[in-house]
């Protein structure tokens, strides 16, 4: 089921000593059983709250985090170009770990979407006495392979407009799409960003489209937050989600082989196909995989397979 959308109860930026404030909300039961929510990306942001619907606020103490760089934490990649290397999905891990000691939680349930469930198991790797289950729709990883299906592979089934994506991002010989893109967003020429970012961000719609082509002839965001998103998104995937060789996802399940965890998946997932939160649910002994078989990269279905994940680990955990 869905939930009210409630308001956060308190909120506020968090100095990580670096030159960032990130910053964070809570809503819910204040002594309810703690939660934190990672959104998609990289660049996303927490938006209007939506991800709050999947949560009982009865029985939830619901903790909310712009990561670095992108929403409502400061300064925005744009306004720092000249510290790209500090994104890194370390140093993502550890601004957790500084939201978790500021807010006096003990471990909680790790929840998320999209690059999100990538950086809740790597947290989860990383702090496994910290994570008491894990809640993921939209399952990814970030490996090469998954980054070169969604950037060249999907190609095979959008064609004219791959080839359109492929054609923008003005790659040099050899060189990867992805690559050429982050190249493109990280340089010093205003316009060739504004150009890069605009084709990037016609594709983050195009490869989500089966269930409604029209997205194909829409942007997935504004002019004022696209720059931004395709930024972050290229220069994590042109780093393999700086998860390389044994520290990759897939490598480490057996850190958390113990903890519970739901996955939750769409069969129509062109962007990210279903093998992946298939591999995951195998390296993963105590968790459960539900397949949504008329959904893509989220939707409704998905959703309330979440919630009613969520609503489990709420009852055991409480």
């Amino acid at each position: 089921m869905a939930y009210p959308r409630t308001e956060p109860t308190a909120s506020g930026m968090l100095d990580v000593g670096d030159g960032t404030s990130l910053y964070w909300e809570e809503s819910g039961a204040p002594d309810g059983v703690p939660a934190l929510w990672l959104h998609g990306g990289p660049g996303g942001s927490l938006g209007s709250g939506w991800y709050r619907t999947h949560f009982d606020p009865t029985r939830y103490r619901l903790i909310g985090i712009d990561q670095r760089g992108s929403g409502r934490s400061r300064p925005l990649v744009t306004e720092s170009r000249d510290r790209l290397a500090d994104h890194t999905t370390q140093r993502l891990i550890a601004d957790i770990e500084a939201v978790r000691q500021h807010l006096g939680v003990e471990d909680w349930v790790v929840s998320g979407i999209s690059w999100g469930t990538t950086l809740a198991l790597a947290y989860a790797q990383q702090h496994p006495a910290h994570v008491r289950a894990l809640a993921l729709m939209a399952v990814t990883t970030t490996s090469r392979d998954e980054v070169d299906w969604i950037t060249e592979g999907v190609g095979r089934v959008f064609p004219a407009e791959w080839e359109a994506f492929e054609q923008a991002s003005q790659r040099l010989p050899g060189e990867r799409v992805v690559d050429a893109y982050a190249r493109r967003l990280a340089g010093p020429d205003r316009e060739a960003r504004a150009d890069a970012a605009q084709a990037w961000d016609r594709w983050e719609n195009v490869h989500v489209s089966l269930d409604d082509p029209a997205l194909r002839e829409r942007g997935h965001l504004g002019p004022e937050l696209r720059e931004g998103f395709a930024t972050l998104v290229t220069h994590y995937w042109a780093n393999d989600g700086f998860l390389p060789g044994d520290q990759a996802v897939l490598a480490r399940l057996d850190r958390i082989a113990h903890v519970p965890t739901a996955l939750v998946h769409g069969r129509r997932d062109i962007s990210g196909p279903a093998v992946t939160a298939w591999r995951v649910h195998r390296g993963l002994p105590a968790s459960t995989l539900t397949i949504v078989e008329d959904e893509g990269h989220g939707g409704p279905g998905g959703s309330a397979a979440l919630a009613a994940a969520l609503d489990g680990f709420a009852g055991s955990g409480s």
